[in-house]
Formats: C-alpha cells, structure tokens, sequence
C-alpha cells in the first residue's frame, strides 16, 4: 500500500468513525448475501437494496443534529445574501452577507456544516461560507473556485465542487476544501448538477447548456463516457430513484423528466411534466418524487409564470398529481420538511419561497431576498448528505 493509499484508506476510516460517533444508525447490513450491495470503501452499508432512502423517513433524524435549529436557509443569488426562515413562524428571523452569487446552501457529508456555494458568476473569487446548524451563523469563507454546486463522494472521502464556468469537476477535503484533484468535462458545457449510484461508484452530472449527461467514476477520478439526450437540451436536476440504478433527468427544455438506466448509461423513457421542469425530490416515504416546473424555459425568466410541482409515482413512473402556484410562480430548488409535511421552494423569479402542504398542495408564500436558488431544510432525516440542497441516505 502506498502513502497516498494509506493517507485515503486512514481517511476513510477516520469519516466513518466520525459518522458514527455522531449518531450514525448502526444497523446492520442486509443479512441475504443476494441483497447485500458491494459499496466503494468506506461507503456506510445500503440497508435495503430497494430502496436507498430508507435511512431518510421521519424517525431517522441522528442524535448529532437533533438539538440544531430548524431552519429554511435560502441562497439569493442577487442579493448575495442568506435568508433564514423559521418553518415554525413561517418567517424570516435571520439575513447576512455571503459571498458573491450564492448558489446552493448544502449539507456537508458529516451533516455538522452548510455550506453556501457563492460562485461569483464571471469573476474569479468564489468562495464557500460555512454555517453552523447548531447557532445558524455564518463562519469565514474559504476562496474556492467557481463552487456553483457542491457534492460528497458517499465515502465521505471527497467534497466534488462543480465549475461549472470551468466544465470543471474538483475534487477537495471534505473539511478544509483543499484541491485534491480533478476531472474536465470538455463537453459537458455547464455541468452542475448530479447524483450518484448506489454502490457509490460512478455519478451522473447534468450538462445544462450542451444538453449532455457525464459519467464520472469517483474512485479513480475520471471522466467514463457522455450521453446526449434524445431532446429539449438543458437537463437540470438529477435524481436516483430507490432502486439505485435509474435515474431521472429534469429538462426545462423538454418540460419533462428523462428516465435513465444509470448502469448502461442508457435513455430509457420520458415523463412529459409541465413547463421549465427543473428540481427533484423524494418523498420521504420515497413513494413520489416531486418535480418543480419552473413555468418558463429562460434562464432568467418572467414574474408570475405558469409554475408548478408534478408528483410522479416511482412505482409506476407516471404523474399522479399537479399543484399549480395560485397566482403564478417560479418553484426552483428546495427540499422536504423532516416530517414530510412541506415541500419548501425557492421562487427563483418571484423572491418568494414556497411552502406547500404536502398532503393539499396548499401554499404559503414567503418573501425573502433577490432571487433565491437552492435552499436547505435543516434538520433532515439519514446518515450522510451527497450535497446539493441536503440529499441524504
């Protein structure tokens, strides 16, 4: 073994102890060797191979973050701020200063730091501002280079930084965000968002403005192959299903999801959803998945459009149910409440954020800063986060 392999190998079996120690659910692995999942190293056990939420429903909150504050944390990508809503109140208690351009606000692997993704659109100094969960302030920003999303191998062994401006995969300390390596993706033309296998051995990025998907193996840190898909040409969102190996695609372009065979890298079918489809979420009995259509196909679209949230059925993988913002609207990105209870989404173009009622489709809407993006919810249910807006397993 070499230093570098020891220094890993150490690595990983130092984040797997942390999780641990922080309250990570110990239960054991699948006892039928046909239903064991073989995972990278130090990738915490899949418990059901069915199903790789199952660590996530309602009664799976660790006892490492049980006392953190609730909290809606929104990312206004004008306002170069972080609105803090309590989901109690439904009000904005808190507001500060970021970094330029924040993007996303997202949980690291551990789920003991929020990161803000303020990639500083068109100049050099982006950067990374840590949250404390437990006090809900901002910490000191690290410089980091063009962090328009930011995911965690389910190692724990990387934080990936997407730059995007770059077609860019960087690979850094999951702490300290030190490079450690990286991965271009020449044609993938705006990569930026992404979700990984269930053995945790490759991850599929979204290419918006190229209309392409990128292959990336995350142990060995390479590029493996690019599909085009078949039409509407700017894929957004990229959501596994339970089973681990199908992945959907939201296109705004398309207005629609693109069902993939993760394994193959194959296009498999298409579930037509409404205009601008844009973010995906599980529910948390990963029963649905809701889509947000963003109502328009601009980049920077208008006030009051025709938005939406589609729920499709795993199951079947038809569209079940669709709720439309009263009034019009912009749903983006978000997340689902702890409980279950409320979809939270950023109104990208109303300086709104959603909340809806996940049993009604019934609304509130909350104003925050200029353009808010992909917000959090925390505290969430499950053992580690793959980044993004908080998608934990």
């Amino acid at each position: 073994m070499t230093l570098k392999a020891s220094f890993l190998t150490a690595l990983t079996l130092l984040g797997t102890s942390v999780a641990y120690a922080q309250g990570v659910d110990q239960k054991a692995a699948p006892s039928s060797p046909s239903d064991t999942v073989q995972t990278i190293t130090g990738m915490p056990a899949v418990i059901d191979p069915h199903n790789i939420y199952s660590e996530t429903t309602p009664s799976h909150i660790s006892p490492a973050i049980a006392h953190d504050l609730a909290r809606i944390y929104v990312p206004n990508l004008r306002g170069n701020s972080v609105s803090v809503i309590d989901p109690a109140t439904y009000q904005v208690v808190d507001t500060f200063r970021v970094g330029r351009s924040p993007q996303h606000v997202v949980p690291s692997w551990d789920l003991r730091t929020l990161w803000v993704t303020n990639n500083s659109e068109g100049t050099p100094d982006g950067s990374l501002t840590p949250i404390d969960p437990a006090t809900g302030k901002p910490g000191k920003s690290i410089p980091v280079d063009d962090p328009y999303n930011m995911y965690f191998t389910p190692d724990g062994q990387y934080a990936i930084t997407v730059a995007e401006a770059h077609k860019r995969l960087d690979f850094r300390d999951p702490h300290t965000m030190a490079l450690k390596g990286s991965v271009e993706t020449p044609q993938c033309k705006g990569v930026n968002h992404a979700d990984f296998s269930i053995d945790g051995k490759y991850a599929i990025f979204t290419c918006e403005f190229g209309g392409y998907l990128a292959k990336v193996d995350t142990v060995n840190l390479k590029l493996l192959g690019m599909l085009k898909l078949s039409k509407g040409g700017m894929p957004q969102d990229i959501l596994t299903a339970p089973d681990g190996h199908k992945f959907y695609v939201a296109d705004m372009m398309a207005d629609g999801v693109f069902v993939l065979d993760g394994d193959s890298f194959k296009e498999t079918g298409f579930i037509p959803t409404g205009i601008g489809t844009h973010g995906l979420y599980p529910s948390r009995d990963a029963k649905l998945m809701y889509v947000a259509n963003r109502g328009s196909h601009l980049v920077h679209g208008r006030r009051h459009g025709p938005g939406g949230v589609s729920l499709i059925d795993f199951a079947t993988d038809k569209v079940v149910k669709t709720w439309m913002i009263a009034g019009g609207g912009s749903p983006d990105m978000g997340n689902v409440s702890a409980d279950g209870k409320v979809l939270w989404l950023s109104g990208r173009f109303d300086d709104v954020v959603y909340a809806i009622d996940t049993t009604t489709g019934s609304m509130r809407k909350i104003p925050v800063g200029a353009e808010p993006h992909g917000l959090t919810v925390w505290p969430q249910p499950g053992r580690y986060s793959v980044g993004h807006t908080g998608i934990l397993r």
